[in-house]
């Protein structure tokens, strides 16, 4: 017997990413966000430059 554990956290994690993606205004920033958050990579220190 296998366990589907593992595919449902991530099934979890991108229903909560996308969930938090309410909002952007293109379809890229939700997809770089589902990277972010599925592939573990790393974000950058700053995201926006106000000055």
């Amino acid at each position: 017997r296998l366990s589907s554990g593992v595919v449902e956290g991530f099934n979890n994690k991108a229903k909560l990413t996308t969930r938090k993606a309410y909002g952007f205004r293109t379809y890229y920033a939700a997809e770089i966000a589902l990277y972010h958050t599925l592939g573990a990579l790393p974000e950058p220190e700053v995201a926006h430059k106000f000055f």
